[in-house]
């Protein structure tokens, strides 16, 4: 049974679409009327903030653009409210969550019964509380992101519906959510360039659900742990992460992305093609010929495979029967071959965890591991 079936709540302003891929930034739009009263302090997160009034609101704005004004429960929104502004009203406790990366930071943040509603069915989740949830329709399965039930979401009643940045190829989707009164909030985290600037949105959703204690404590204990890895000295040993597309040729992430900063945060050089031109603005992660990645990654100290996108490797044998090119590898003769386990991309707030496991491959250490597994 449903955690909730409440009315739905019609915005009181028109919402304005945004434009698809955005195209540019606009300049900071200006700061509503009232007495300023401090912003949320901020460590990595470089793509929202937020404001506090002393009448209690605080304006949410993301990307530098998209402002949503957050007004406490039983209180009316200030009269010169800007047009362009959403207004969202505590208690926020009816989401959409159709980006599957911020689930996992609401369960951290203890505020997963603020979640109504997925654009992941079940059997796509890996991570196993949210899982559970979705089977038994205590968050409900409302079809792919791109085209929801409408007539489902509107059933159970909308406060937020966040996205991240693939609704943009989508733009008549989030208008549609838009023109049926619902405040379209679309996650940057993935613009975030330093690794814990992903994690640090866990204050932004505690914010909005009523648990900032929790995500700030959550946030807090991430930092400590990244700062135990920093401390010690790095090891310069060199690693490339990639997988093998069904095609035959290698995806490897950019130098810019945050699964290569989180190689180097753990102490290790993160290996890519010098000669291998990226436009600005591309994607995490582009693809090589197989001979490139040879040259490229054949003496490097230590391959990671990602799985997340592809089948889970168990031996070296699963590598090597994707090319016969691997056996030539050092770290294949080494035994230095690591696989990603498949919850690592929905598992965001285990970003802390993550690199500290990246650190114990790249020094040899003998902890347990939670987001990696040898290649035997």
């Amino acid at each position: 049974m449903k955690r909730r079936m409440k009315r739905f709540l019609p915005l009181l302003l028109t919402l304005l679409l945004c434009l698809a891929g955005c195209g540019g930034r606009k300049e900071e739009a200006e700061k509503p009327d009232g007495e300023f009263s401090g912003s949320m302090p901020l460590r990595y997160a470089e793509q929202f903030t937020v404001d506090y009034y002393a009448d209690g609101c605080a304006l949410i704005t993301v990307g530098g653009e998209d402002r949503f004004l957050l007004v406490p429960e039983g209180q009316e929104p200030p009269q010169e409210t800007d047009p362009g502004v959403k207004v969202l009203r505590q208690p926020v406790s009816s989401i959409y969550a159709a980006s599957s990366s911020v689930m996992d930071l609401f369960l951290r943040a203890d505020a997963l019964d603020a979640v109504s509603m997925t654009s992941t069915s079940a059997e796509n989740w890996t991570i196993p509380e949210i899982r559970e949830l979705v089977r038994e329709d205590e968050i409900t399965y409302v079809g792919k992101y791109s085209a929801p039930d409408y007539e489902a979401v509107l059933d159970i009643g909308c406060d937020l519906a966040v996205e991240n940045t693939m609704i943009w190829h989508n733009p008549q989707t989030k208008e549609q959510l838009e023109r049926l009164g619902i405040p379209v909030l679309v996650e940057l985290s993935s613009y975030e360039s330093h690794p814990l600037g992903r994690v640090e949105w866990i204050k932004l959703y505690g914010l909005l659900t009523g648990h900032l204690a929790e995500a700030e404590a959550f946030f807090e204990e991430s930092v400590r742990r990244l700062e135990e890895v920093e401390a010690q000295e790095a090891s310069g040993k060199t690693v490339t992460f990639f997988y093998v597309t069904n095609s035959g040729t290698v995806n490897v992430r950019r130098p810019d992305d945050y699964v290569a900063e989180m190689i180097e945060l753990a102490g290790g050089t993160y290996l890519f093609p010098e000669d291998l031109q990226v436009p600005e603005g591309a994607q995490s992660a582009t693809e090589i010929q197989m001979e490139s990645f040879y040259a490229m990654a054949k003496d490097a100290d230590i391959l990671i495979y990602n799985s997340t996108t592809q089948t889970r490797l168990e031996t070296m044998e699963d590598l090597l029967s994707l090319s016969p090119l691997f056996a030539d590898f050092k770290a294949v003769r080494g035994g230095n071959v690591w696989c990603t386990e498949q919850n690592m991309f929905q598992q965001v707030g285990g970003t802390a965890d993550m690199i500290t496991d990246l650190h114990t491959v790249i020094t040899g250490g003998q902890e347990p591991l939670q987001y990696l597994h040898a290649l035997d």
